[in-house]
């Protein structure tokens, strides 16, 4: 797909997500998109995801140390159908591709599924740094999440922040 086009199928997506100063680069699993990798490759071993999340989340450390500053991360989370990440932000741009499954993004500090953009497998978008985002997974769904560390999410509304 030419960057023109790109482009276009960003800005087009994204207008119709929500009123917000925030810009979501997104591109659809389309004819033209690099398949991401195989979703169950053996040598992947998950394990539960960190306390910051919700329960039911596993994650795996593909390349990389998430808890070291300014250096480069990448992680895979496996999520349970229907699972819920509310509002939050990060400090460094988050750019996420989907692996396997389907994935829901929002921008905004209130979760809504009106308007979230829907990403299948292959779909890629980036949401930037201290920019409140929301996701939820639509069957059971594997994400590949590439950062610059130190990794932390700060939920919007700190009675989200699991117990």
């Amino acid at each position: 797909m030419h960057t023109f086009t790109r482009r276009r199928l960003a800005l087009a997506l994204t207008a119709g997500l929500v009123a917000t100063p925030a810009l979501i680069v997104a591109c659809g699993g389309g004819s033209n998109a690099v398949d991401p990798g195989v979703p169950n490759d053996p040598n992947i071993v998950f394990g539960p995801a960190p306390s910051v999340f919700p329960p039911g989340a596993q994650m795996a450390v593909i390349q990389g140390d998430p808890s070291k500053a300014a250096a480069e991360f990448t992680v895979r989370l496996r999520l349970p159908d229907g699972y819920v990440i509310p509002p939050h932000t990060h400090p460094t741009d988050e750019n996420v591709t989907v692996i396997d499954g389907t994935f829901k993004v929002g921008m905004g500090t209130t979760f809504t599924e009106t308007g979230m953009l829907v990403l299948p497998r292959g779909g890629f978008v980036t949401a930037p740094a201290l920019h409140a985002h929301f996701a939820k997974a639509q069957g059971v769904t594997t994400v590949q999440v590439h950062a610059i560390g130190p990794f932390a999410l700060t939920y919007v509304n700190p009675a989200d922040l699991p117990k």
